[in-house]
């Protein structure tokens, strides 16, 4: 039988290749998409993307980590939470199709009405698959995962560039994202033993309630914070800077997603059966926070470095502006994956009611300071974003502090290492490649050289993290062979 260790090492490989392979698919297509549509089709799907996500969440609800925390949940608990997400999901959508005229006037967009009630038929597919997916996570069926969000992302993004190049512009966004969602509910079903029976009884969604609806509300609450600058770009300025903003957004979170989908198809179930063993716990969150650090500051300080002639080589000049927020983004994006390493001590610990609130209290700072600096234009509110992102890191450190003893030495020792290493070699990238004028040539010179550098930088300094993962690189080959 397989060492958690061992089913950790899997979890985080396939959830390395799910998320790889998603957010290469992901970007391909958002090539596509972005050289076919218009930054005014964007802006229309930024608009109401906090809805999108929120089915998303729906769809991985509260019940999931609820189901998950538990030592051994019966055919009746997933049942339960099955047809709970049903009738809630249902009773969403209703109410969003009569809220889709404010939202209309909220923007000063009549067409949105429409767009609005097609694109939230998400709300009804995401429920399907949230007990399978619960059980699947449980299980630590990274595997079947990582394929059923492949073959979504390749069919959902095949269908929305069709409908691009057909001429349904922001219709074809909003198509992708239902078949993502319906697509993935259903290979859930197809991947997860357990069915559902007529059997309903809420006894146990009431007995989980207290517990998943607070992971349910950080969540929602999460997705608003999320689409703030949305929400806000939408109602004060141009469908152009709104569209730009959404774009730069958009890649930033693909490689964003790529290490925060590795670290949460593993966390919450390995922290969580830790539980009893206070100082294992501790030692797999900070190698887990290593990992991360290790990977998400080359990765998202790369993609900042390279963000100018990766937008205009891609997706054309007509996108220049988002290169320049795309810079900003990337330095925040590089923190994120960190916070939900966080998120997930937080829940395993069984504090759900302190994760909501460190979500809500992160949502009004956000607002208030949009609000304000809204005036003084976009630039102002990312610089602002940027910066408030940093700092509620060490905000959620303080709360895991508290939890499990995990001092801000350990913390600073722990990331600080692939920090600056990063930060150096962007540095010295950045000033060795400036005298290159064509872009295709500054683009790939600029990627290898840094690739280079930071192995070189991680070899010499002998980085246990980078022996670890050759390590079982090398054995998952020779094991495949």
């Amino acid at each position: 039988m397989e060492s958690l260790k061992e089913k950790t090492a899997k979890g985080l490989f396939w959830g390395a290749l799910n998320n790889g392979v998603t957010q290469l698919l992901g970007a391909l297509f958002g090539i596509l998409l972005g050289r076919l549509l218009t930054p005014a089709d964007y802006s229309m799907m930024a608009m109401i993307a906090v809805f999108s996500q929120i089915a998303a969440i729906v769809q991985s609800s509260g019940f999931t980590a609820a189901l998950v925390n538990l030592k051994e949940p019966k055919d009746n608990d997933y049942n339960s939470v099955f047809w709970f997400n049903i009738f809630a999901g249902l009773m969403l959508y209703v109410i969003l199709f009569f809220c889709a005229p404010l939202i209309a006037n909220y923007y000063h967009t009549p067409e949105l009405k429409w767009f609005c009630r097609y694109a939230f038929l998400g709300f009804l597919f995401a429920n399907i698959g949230t007990a399978q997916g619960a059980w699947l996570q449980k299980n630590l069926r990274v595997k079947q995962q990582a394929k059923a969000g492949i073959i979504a992302v390749l069919l959902s993004s095949t269908i929305g560039v069709g409908m691009a190049w057909s001429g349904f512009s922001y219709w074809s966004l909003a198509t992708q994202s239902i078949v993502y969602i319906l697509t993935v509910a259903l290979l859930r079903w197809h991947y997860s033993p357990w069915r559902p029976t007529m059997h309903i009884d809420f006894g146990p969604v009431k007995r989980m309630f207290p517990f998943s609806v607070k992971i349910l509300g950080a969540g929602i609450v999460d997705a608003i914070n999320i689409n703030v600058l949305n929400i806000l770009l939408g109602r004060y300025f141009t469908k152009h800077d709104t569209g730009c903003y959404n774009q730069a957004y958009q890649w930033q979170s693909k490689c964003n997603y790529v290490v925060q989908g590795m670290v949460n198809s593993v966390a919450q179930p390995v922290l969580a059966q830790l539980n009893d063993d206070s100082g294992r716990q501790l030692n797999a969150m900070r190698k887990l926070v290593r990992f991360t650090a290790f990977i998400s500051f080359p990765l998202l300080f790369g993609l900042s470095l390279v963000s100018r002639e990766f937008i205009v080589i891609m997706i054309t000049e007509k996108w220049l502006f988002s290169a320049t927020l795309l810079r900003f983004l990337c330095i925040s994006g590089a923190f994120y994956p960190i916070v939900w390493v966080f998120n997930n001590m937080i829940i395993s610990k069984g504090r759900s009611s302190l994760n909501l609130l460190s979500t809500t209290l992160f949502g009004l700072c956000q607002i208030i300071i949009m609000i304000i600096v809204h005036r003084y234009g976009i630039f102002a509110m990312v610089l602002s974003y940027v910066a408030l992102n940093i700092f509620w890191v060490f905000v959620l450190w303080f709360m895991v502090n508290r939890l499990t003893g995990y001092r801000l030495f350990s913390f600073l020792k722990d990331i600080l290492p692939f920090l600056l290493a990063a930060a150096g070699v962007m540095a010295v990238t950045w000033f060795a490649t400036e005298p290159i004028t064509s872009l295709w040539q500054l683009l790939l010179s600029r990627v290898v050289l840094a690739i280079v550098l930071y192995y070189m930088v991680m070899r010499l300094a002998r980085v246990k993290m980078l022996d670890e993962c050759q390590q079982f690189l090398l054995a998952k080959l020779r094991k495949e062979k």
